[in-house]
């Protein structure tokens, strides 16, 4: 009624393998594995590449209030 079969979907691999072979079913599937593996490892990346940004961020930030502080004591004791 509508649904693939178990047996269908044996009938349609066995196809896919006398069509393309199983070199080439290898290779497709090696290549489709690392570019999962490349995504998920950008992926994982990121939260690290943001956290160390920050951090910049941070130091710019107190290097700033610091430098705005002396600022503010040389005005003062002139």
């Amino acid at each position: 009624m509508g649904g693939i079969s178990v047996t269908q979907l044996i009938i349609i691999a066995v196809i896919i393998l006398l069509l393309f072979g199983t070199k080439k079913l290898r290779n497709v599937g090696g290549d489709l594995g690392a570019a999962v593996k490349g995504f998920k490892k950008a992926m994982s990346d990121e939260p690290k590449d943001t956290k160390e940004e920050n951090k910049v961020l941070e130091e710019a930030n107190v290097a700033k209030t610091e430098v705005t502080k002396e600022t503010k004591k040389d005005k003062e004791q002139a």
